[in-house]
């Protein structure tokens, strides 16, 4: 509770700072504008640096030695999905592997789906939990019970490019310090305006803070969807958290924190299911959010070291992103209070949209990065194109929705009971 306090205490302050020094309105329109610029720098960089000129995604890297891997699959309510993401993994082009499928108490046919699947696939085991524990659970137990040394981590919805499993365990071969590497997740519920635009979620924002993370020091999430872990670092920093509403987010600061090195590689591809209701959409932000508010007071109390200094990005973006939320909705309270009585000048907010300069430089910025992000991704995914009308949007709404999920999540966070354990929930999956 320390920590929650502390890390609290400093978001208020700075928005009450803000407020009293006149600074608000300034910084609710000009961090996102420093925020895009950071991310086209930074992806850029690591497109020039690292991914251009390096083989695509249809082409298998070049591995001297190819060790066995263990690819631990968690299911929770997949019987509709789950053969398909066993039938891509059997399919990938690595000699050596096995699937350890993990049932956590699902109350669908999942468990009969996949005894089914072993039957057909020899590679393929299965653990059942009889009742549901969480992912998390789900992930140690896959783990305790792989054979490799590095295990590939998948959704139980999850389609694997063939050569991913590849480009996942590459990097851990090559480097010893690599702890984690996280893929390049790619939506495919598409038959809706919120599916179309959580396509570009994925090509212009979230494929872009991962570069520019990568380059500015550390990732704040790996991609849960997709990725790979070297087990001894897994052991380093003690497995999952039971507790955490988002695993991934929690195991990427712990391995960090232990000064394990995450990579993003691009070429790991993976096709995802992604919410294509307002509802299920809100759900999924909400429980991201509150995973990162977790982790943030979780780590907020012991991370000041020097040596943990590469990790201080993270929370001061973090503590930013929180400010920026809770002065908007202090901005839109005052403004709509203003409308009906007068306003002391401190307190004044005489408009709740950027001036028409700073609107026009943040509409210009926002393109920038737009084209930035999709002449990156179309190395990726050629009919991204089809789609320009309805990503182009997507920077907005991805602050609206950052926004407002962040108003809830914060709060949810801070006032969880200790100790209570997370477990799976109702997913939406889209329209397919």
């Amino acid at each position: 509770m320390t920590r929650k306090i502390f890390g609290l205490s400093i978001i208020l302050f700075l928005v009450l700072y803000g407020l009293v020094t006149g600074y608000m309105l300034d910084f609710i329109f000009l961090y996102p504008l420093f925020m895009s610029i950071m991310w086209i720098i930074g992806g850029l960089y690591f497109y020039f640096h690292w991914e251009r000129g390096t083989a695509s995604p249809g082409v298998l890297p070049e591995i001297e030695d190819h060790p066995f891997v263990s690819v631990l699959v968690p299911c929770y309510n997949e019987a509709a999905n789950v053969a398909e993401t066993i039938e891509a993994v059997n399919s990938q082009n690595w000699p050596d592997f096995e699937i350890v499928a993990i049932n956590d108490g699902s109350s669908d046919d999942t468990g009969a789906v996949l005894d089914r699947l072993a039957q057909e696939y020899p590679r393929l085991r299965i653990i059942h939990f009889a009742e549901n524990q969480g992912k998390a659970m789900a992930l140690r137990m896959g783990a305790l019970a792989a054979r490799a040394e590095f295990l590939v981590c998948i959704d139980g919805d999850a389609m694997l490019h063939p050569n991913a499993l590849a480009y996942l365990v590459n990097p851990m071969i090559r480097n010893p310090r690599v702890g984690a590497v996280t893929g390049n997740p790619r939506v495919r519920t598409r038959s809706t305006f919120i599916g179309k635009i959580q396509v570009g979620e994925f090509s212009s924002i979230i494929g872009l803070i991962k570069r520019a993370q990568r380059i500015y020091g550390h990732l704040f999430t790996i991609s849960g969807v997709i990725c790979s872990f070297r087990r001894r670092a897994l052991h380093d920093c003690g497995y999952w958290d039971l507790n955490m509403v988002t695993e991934d987010i929690d195991i990427s600061w712990s391995l960090q924190l232990r000064h394990w090195a995450i990579q993003y590689e691009p070429n790991a591809l993976c096709w995802i299911l992604m919410p294509e209701t307002l509802r299920g959409l809100w759900r999924q932000r909400v429980r991201w959010a509150q995973g990162g508010a977790e982790v943030f007071f979780k780590n907020i109390g012991r991370i000041w070291k020097w040596m943990d200094h590469r990790m201080w990005i993270l929370v001061i973006d973090f503590i930013l992103s929180t400010v920026w939320a809770y002065s908007y909705l202090l901005s839109l309270i005052l403004w709509a209070m203003g409308k009906y009585m007068e306003m002391p000048a401190t307190l004044n907010v005489p408009t709740i949209f950027p001036p028409a300069f700073w609107g026009l430089v943040l509409a210009a910025v926002n393109m920038l990065q737009f084209v930035t992000a999709m002449t990156i991704e179309t190395r990726y995914e050629k009919k991204l194109l089809r789609l320009l009308g309805w990503i182009i949007w997507y920077p907005l709404v991805f602050w609206v929705i950052s926004m407002f999920t962040m108003l809830v999540a914060v709060p949810k966070a801070f006032f969880k009971a200790r100790g209570k354990r997370a477990a799976w929930g109702a997913s939406d999956r889209g329209f397919r």
